[in-house]
């Protein structure tokens, strides 16, 4: 019998291809949860960072600030690139609207902060099927995550 030249089958090669798409089909929708659940903690953490620097400006000043800029976050974005939105309740000012929970109670009694979400698009009450995926301040910053998961 005659030696066999060394190497792989187009069929081998098909046959490795076809499982190497189905790992990559099977990783691929877990790798993007994962992006969406860090991309979500990241603008969690930066609404508690900029709600703590807004509170001492507060208490320092005896004034909320009139935007992020005033706070020191001009020109903040979210992990999907949307400006964080900030409304001070107290004067009625700000880049953003004053949110209400799906009973349209307001989220809090001295200023919202939140990020519009993925999809960048959001509407006054959380009960709007755009602002579902927003990440919110509430309870004046005792509840802080996405509006689908707030309460009242």
């Amino acid at each position: 019998m005659g030696r066999r030249a060394g190497g792989f089958t187009v069929v081998e090669l098909v046959i490795v291809l076809a499982i190497a798409g189905i790992l990559v089909a099977i990783a691929f929708p877990a790798v993007q949860e994962y992006i969406e659940k860090s991309r979500r903690t990241q603008a969690i953490l930066d609404i508690k960072e900029m709600s703590e620097a807004i509170r001492a400006s507060d208490k320092t000043s005896g004034a909320l600030p009139a935007s992020l800029a005033a706070a020191g976050y001009a020109n903040k974005t979210d992990p999907w690139g949307n400006a964080y939105q900030y409304f001070n309740l107290r004067d009625s000012v700000g880049n953003g609207v004053a949110r209400k929970d799906k009973k349209l109670a307001p989220l809090n009694s001295d200023f919202d902060l939140y990020s519009i979400g993925p999809d960048g698009l959001t509407q006054a009450s959380l009960g709007n099927a755009n602002s579902r995926d927003d990440i919110v301040r509430a309870r004046d910053g005792a509840f802080i995550g996405t509006a689908q998961e707030f309460d009242p």
